[in-house]
């Protein structure tokens, strides 16, 4: 397809999608972030199979009018981080549902629902709303961020001025087939600040989900996000971060079943001796399973350092997807990034495709990128074998020790220890 012909393609497919959209109402400031991010869509078009970054993920059930039906799935599970001491907020199918929510009130931060925020005339989200979105096109185009941006209906702002109490839980749940859900949160780390956010949830048989967090100097944000785990769900989430001088930003997700997933991280590090870890786990039994995660991430201050580490467990022809680069600025000397990505494959029918990258322009940095796909040690195999395990147990028992680098990304042991139990469920249960 001729570069002119794909433009018109993409341009075809934005019109399709946003035809009978209308955008939120609200105040002048979100009025206009929503225009100019309708602006961005109607310029880029949405994504198309032919894009750089698209190449491995075929875009066409997220960009499609009408959300393709998922079947509802009740997984018999306890609700995750049910255990956890933390302020809960709901959404059903997209929609805030406050009987089953907390008060969102809590000493240390600030929350709202967006659909209120962007009611106000004076808000601290109009500084941000749409803000590092827009700046996360430069390279790569991200178009389904800014439809995010222009058409999410709700979502919460979040504001930490202290050490939150304890963590805020956002739990998604899906009970209609044909949900299309757009939400998008935005998160402000004030200067000293400390917060912990938790996701679960399947949200809806389409889903939409935007994220960005603006972490000033000395304050830290913590993130662990589960997916799942419907097996018919699609969802594209674009998440977008900023770090001060001394901040932290550690984000963990684990993903099990769905037909699509694309997961896109984008973090700029801004501020002097910021860190900033970026980790994933996928578990993919199906060749409907298709899952994608793409991140970049920009040095762009002295002593920075960052760490992509992606590991993903698939099976009877599951397909999954990393693409990942490093962008070291002229100015960020002696960066520290580092970059794993890897895939333990069951059988031959499954498949892991990867894309990672390093452009580097400062001289006096320590970067480093892996990408590597195998089979089940069959000398691990054998010793567990020989000493009684089964066949299936020790599968399980090196899957999870496969995973074991990932999950160490995640820095309450409470959260790592929960996740490792359910994942031992999961695969008790063969991944299904």
């Amino acid at each position: 397809m001729a570069r002119a012909a794909l433009k018109d393609a993409k341009q075809d497919a934005a019109r399709d999608r946003v035809s009978a959209l209308s955008l939120p109402g609200g105040a002048s400031w979100a009025a206009e972030v929503r225009q100019a991010a309708l602006g961005r869509i109607e310029a880029m078009g949405l994504p198309h199979r032919r894009d750089e970054y698209w190449k491995f993920t075929d875009p066409a059930t997220l960009t499609q009018p009408e959300a393709p039906a998922a079947a509802l799935f009740d997984p018999r599970e306890t609700p995750m981080f049910d255990a956890v001491d933390r302020l809960k907020i709901v959404f059903v199918d997209g929609v805030f549902d406050p009987d089953a929510s907390d008060d969102l009130a809590m000493e240390g931060v600030e929350i709202e629902r967006l659909a209120e925020a962007t009611q106000k005339d004076i808000h601290w989200a109009k500084d941000l709303y749409g803000t590092l979105e827009a700046r996360g096109h430069d390279p790569v185009e991200r178009p389904l961020a800014a439809f995010n941006t222009a058409f999410a209906t709700d979502g919460v702002v979040i504001r930490a001025t202290g050490r939150a109490s304890k963590p805020i839980n956002l739990v998604y749940l899906h009970k209609s087939e044909r949900s299309d859900a757009v939400l998008h949160h935005l998160v402000k780390i004030e200067e000293g600040g400390d917060l912990t956010l938790l996701e679960s949830g399947p949200a809806a048989a389409r889903f939409s989900k935007g994220l960005e967090v603006d972490i000033a100097d000395r304050s830290a944000f913590h993130h662990v996000r589960i997916q799942g785990r419907d097996h018919e769900r699609r969802a594209v989430t674009g998440y977008f971060a900023r770090l001060g001088t001394e901040s932290t930003f550690k984000s963990f997700t684990m993903t099990v079943n769905g037909v699509l997933t694309r997961n896109e991280m984008v973090v700029e590090l801004t501020g002097d001796d910021a860190i900033a870890h970026v980790a994933g786990a996928a578990l993919g039994d199906g060749k409907d399973f298709h899952h994608d995660d793409t991140v970049f991430v920009t040095h762009d201050a002295v002593n920075c350092e960052s760490r992509q580490v992606f590991k993903k467990v698939l099976r009877n022809g599951a397909t999954g997807v990393f693409q990942g680069k490093i962008l070291v600025k002229p100015d960020a000397q002696k960066t520290d990034g580092y970059q794993i990505s890897q895939s333990l494959l069951l059988d031959e029918d499954a498949q892991f495709l990867a894309k990672p990258e390093l452009e580097i322009y400062a001289d006096d940095v320590a970067c480093s990128h892996g990408s590597t796909s195998g089979a089940i040690d069959e000398d691990a195999l054998f010793y567990l074998r020989a000493r009684g395990v089964s066949q299936a147990e020790a599968q399980n028992l090196l899957t999870i020790a496969f995973l074991a680098e990932a999950l160490e990304e995640i820095e309450d042991e409470r959260l790592a220890d929960d996740l490792r139990a359910r994942l031992t469920e999961w695969l008790e249960r063969r991944i299904r």
